[in-house]
């Protein structure tokens, strides 16, 4: 089944029923919205654009950001989303990689691709008329609908290709293990639609719910806060550090999040300190899922009962995990040989399912590393309990072995952040002659505390063994990130490098 055939759908039953917001604004019906996925659709059919055939859609959150999903899937063609934040090398070597034809985009992005090979259209969307209405063409599960590229943090960005069934797959499981979707529900785009954010409309458009994008296009919790109290009965998407800033600023503006109904987190484990304190701030508003671009957003969950329960013996593990398998997957922790661990023991997490990639576009070598026996490798490193439940202890990459000891650098990030002197932390492993690696911390101070290496190591001391604490402490004023939100280790990692080097 084609993807959008769910958006057309929604647009015959109740045409009528609002659903594109700019702000709280309303700019389009279901019908408006399915009128203007037809136009575009005809105007891409007119400029060649053909079943199978890669387009990219390279803007800011927009509301024509959903137009353009749903007439590039009502088409058969497949979306290439790239995120406005990259450098231009990297967007280049997305659409020449995935052998892109055409790209949409918006005013100020579009100025910038010269790319002789490239068609780039500059909507007019006040200039498109729906010439012709037409159902969406037939695709089967295995059809392609979305080529998502990797963060490329370790090397150029790979190519993850998803299908319409791993989409509707996602969509149903989010329906059975996150949360209930009602028509008078609104979806809110403050994190970039280009990732989890889009994809998490489909959900939306088949409930026929409200989708609102922020005048900013982005992540401004004032904004975020006064959205929800317009609009009501607000969804959310969010990477772990924007429920950080919802809360910090909440506090600090007497903000008590009226209007939002929940908010569904996930792109890494969130530090247990801050859920709670998101949770003593706002309620039993907040699901967290686990999942990557070859598994997108489907790997476990763990509900908003179990995220906010404190009455549990075991409500503290619950929160330090990401959950237990979604339905539509079935989760391991694997050893290097391809076993399956014991209960507890530390490994490679591991899944399989209808909702994992066939593969990496035109990269046979990497999906063969990556997809082993049908199991997806995920690179991270994880443990499951008796109950099933996953606790991610890191990526593989990013464990420290420092005197043949293996160090996980979230048991220390842990600890750390219940200092109170402590806002962020990120904890990297520095080449060392004696112990092959040892520790290091970079820290963002509360404000009002002054950086004291000292004070910092004596908690450690009392809270982890002497081997895991950080061999040294470095203050710096903001951790480098990327657009989501996610820490660049890797940034820090060549930091303390070119540091040694001096």
């Amino acid at each position: 089944m084609n993807l959008a055939t769910w958006l057309e759908r929604t647009a015959l039953k109740h045409p009528n029923r609002k659903a594109l917001f700019l702000g709280s604004e309303c700019i389009g019906t279901y019908k408006d919205f399915w009128l203007a996925v037809c136009a575009l659709r005809f105007h891409l059919e007119k400029e060649g654009v053909k079943l199978g055939d890669r387009v990219a859609v390279y803007m800011h959150n927009c509301p024509e950001f959903l137009v353009a999903f749903y007439a590039v899937w009502s088409m058969g063609a497949v979306i290439v989303p790239i995120n406005s934040k990259l450098h231009m090398r990297e967007v280049g070597w997305i659409l020449e990689n995935s052998q892109c034809s055409y790209v949409l985009s918006d005013s100020i992005l579009a100025s910038q691709i010269d790319l002789p090979d490239v068609t780039v259209f500059n909507p007019k969307w006040d200039r498109l008329s729906a010439k012709a209405q037409a159902s969406p063409v037939s695709c089967s599960f295995n059809d392609l609908a979305w080529l998502f590229y990797t963060s490329g943090t370790t090397g150029k960005p790979k190519g993850v290709m998803i299908t319409h069934g791993m989409i509707k797959t996602m969509a149903l499981s989010y329906f059975a293990d996150v949360d209930q979707i009602y028509p008078s529900d609104t979806t809110l785009y403050a994190a970039p639609m280009s990732h989890g954010a889009g994809l998490y409309s489909i959900m939306h458009v088949l409930a026929g719910t409200r989708h609102a994008i922020p005048i900013s296009g982005g992540f401004d919790e004032e904004e975020i806060f006064n959205l929800a109290e317009k609009l009501k009965n607000v969804h959310m998407f969010a990477a772990p550090t924007m429920v950080k800033r919802l809360t910090s600023f909440a506090k600090k503006n007497n903000k008590d999040g009226s209007g939002i109904r929940t908010v569904v987190y996930a792109g890494g484990p969130m530090y247990v300190s801050d859920i709670i304190e998101a949770v003593d701030k706002f309620g039993p508003l907040f699901v967290q899922v686990y999942g990557q671009g070859e598994c997108p957003m489907g790997i476990t969950v763990l509900p908003r009962s179990e995220v906010a329960d404190r009455k549990s013996k075991k409500w503290k593990e619950r929160l330090q995990s990401v959950g237990y398998a979604q339905s539509a997957v079935e989760v391991k922790i694997g050893n290097k040989t391809g076993g399956e661990n014991k209960t507890g023991e530390i490994g490679e997490i591991m899944v399989r399912g209808d909702l994992v990639m066939p593969g990496y576009w035109s990269n046979k070598d990497a999906t063969s590393k990556t997809i082993i026996d049908g199991w997806l490798m995920t690179g991270d490193m994880g443990a499951m309990d008796a109950d099933g439940y996953v606790t991610m202890h890191d990526r593989s990459k990013d464990m420290i072995i420092s005197g043949g000891s293996n160090i996980y650098p979230r048991e220390v990030e842990e600890v750390l952040l219940i200092h109170p002197s402590v806002s962020e932390v990120s904890v990297v492993g520095r080449e060392s002659i004696e112990w092959g690696e040892e520790v290091v911390a970079f820290i963002v101070m509360e404000k009002g505390y002054k950086f004291v290496a000292e004070t910092l190591d004596q908690h450690c001391l009392k809270h982890i063994a002497r081997f895991k604490r950080p061999k040294d402490y470095v203050q710096v004023s903001e951790l480098p990130k990327n657009n989501y939100g996610k820490v660049l280790k890797t940034v820090l990692r060549e930091t303390l490098k070119q540091k040694t080097q001096e």
